[in-house]
């Protein structure tokens, strides 16, 4: 953990003095690539100061236990009690830390969400779960855009496709990939019976074109007539488009832009993400088998979440915690929620990678 603690130390402080060149300063782009690096690290740099701090004050205090005067003697054994709870604390913390992440945490997303068992009510908690993300993401500073949407009469969603752009996305995103339930009185209910309906969300990270090589010869593409609920016709041109890829038979579509150009390039942006996640699936289905835990894992059949409205309770079942903020949480602050999986995550790493 040292060595390792070190070389990121050591590449913090040539950074800083990175960030100070003249030929690094009129290059925007990389002074932005090296500042996001800079403003990483500058973390774990404060944690190990505090940890350095620590041990050294323990050092001091167990000089004076051998003082002739027994008062600050005992102050001495006193202080160093705590400042040992306190340097495993901060060493727990150092550990988390330098568990490395996944690459493509720091990218974007692609977010597909669709509504399950439930009806109509399913198709708003769809919603739901669209504006809770729509808000989350503007409190991170990332913007979203539609890339497809399949919507109903009564304001929902059957089904939303959309990316999250912005530093560190598809990191926190990535959380919520699973099946969402919710409990509460449908607003079609007139005997105020709880419903209990369901939707599902996958997260995808957002290739970039050179990792997922696509052949225009294996694509066919199909474009038709865009139709709002109600087969109600939206554009009186075939600019929507429907992209399928061949070899593997996954299918993206979008219709949401008058522009059949602009709806090609986005399904082309979820075909592609969509073609990755089915690489990575075969490459990893055996590891993903034999974890215990389903924190970031990604399984799309498991209920990961429970949105009990009566109560005003969100409990996430992959970790057990239980937040009476429900109002909150689908305003945006999902930060709490996704800071606990992340921890967990990590935790679960150091047991498996054995650097604990």
């Amino acid at each position: 953990m040292l060595e390792k603690l070190d070389k990121l130390i050591s590449r913090h402080s040539a950074l800083h003095q990175m960030l100070s060149d003249p030929n690094i300063v009129t290059d925007g782009e990389q002074l932005q690539k090296l500042a996001r690096e800079y403003k990483d690290l500058s973390g774990i740099v404060e944690v190990n100061k505090k940890y350095t701090q620590v041990r050294q004050n323990i050092e001091e205090d167990e000089m004076l236990l051998s003082s002739s005067d027994e008062e600050l003697a005992d102050l001495a054994r006193d202080e160093i009690q705590e400042l040992k709870r306190e340097q495993q604390r901060l060493e727990e913390k150092l550990k988390l830390m330098l568990v490395p992440e996944n690459p493509r945490d720091k990218g974007n997303a692609i977010v597909e969400i669709r509504a399950g068992t439930g009806g109509g009510e399913a198709s708003l908690f769809a919603a739901d779960l669209f504006r809770m993300y729509s808000k989350f993401a503007e409190r991170q500073g990332w913007h979203i855009e539609i890339m497809g949407s399949n919507s109903t009469e009564i304001g929902g969603f059957k089904e939303i496709v959309f990316s999250v752009e912005g530093s560190g996305a598809y990191g926190k995103m990535r959380y919520e990939s699973g099946v969402h339930r919710v409990q509460r009185v449908p607003i079609t209910e007139s005997s105020g019976r709880i419903h209990t309906s369901a939707a599902s969300v996958v997260v995808l990270p957002e290739p970039e074109e050179v990792e997922v090589q696509i052949d225009s010869k294996d694509l066919r593409v199909d474009v038709f007539r865009s139709s709002g609920p109600g087969g109600q016709s939206v554009n009186t041109t075939d600019s929507a488009v429907r992209i399928t890829h061949i070899p593997t038979g996954v299918v993206a579509t979008c219709q949401d832009e008058k522009s059949q150009h602009k709806n090609k390039a986005k399904a082309m942006k979820v075909l592609r993400a969509r073609v990755l996640d089915q690489i990575q699936e075969k490459q990893h289905r055996a590891v993903a088998q034999s974890r215990k835990s389903q924190v970031g894992s990604g399984d799309r059949s498991a209920k990961i979440r429970t949105y009990n409205f009566p109560q005003g309770r969100l409990t996430d079942h992959r970790v057990g915690l239980t937040l009476y903020k429900l109002e909150q949480v689908l305003a945006g602050e999902l930060e709490e929620v996704i800071q606990t999986l992340k921890t967990e995550e990590r935790k679960e790493k150091l047991r498996e990678f054995g650097n604990n």
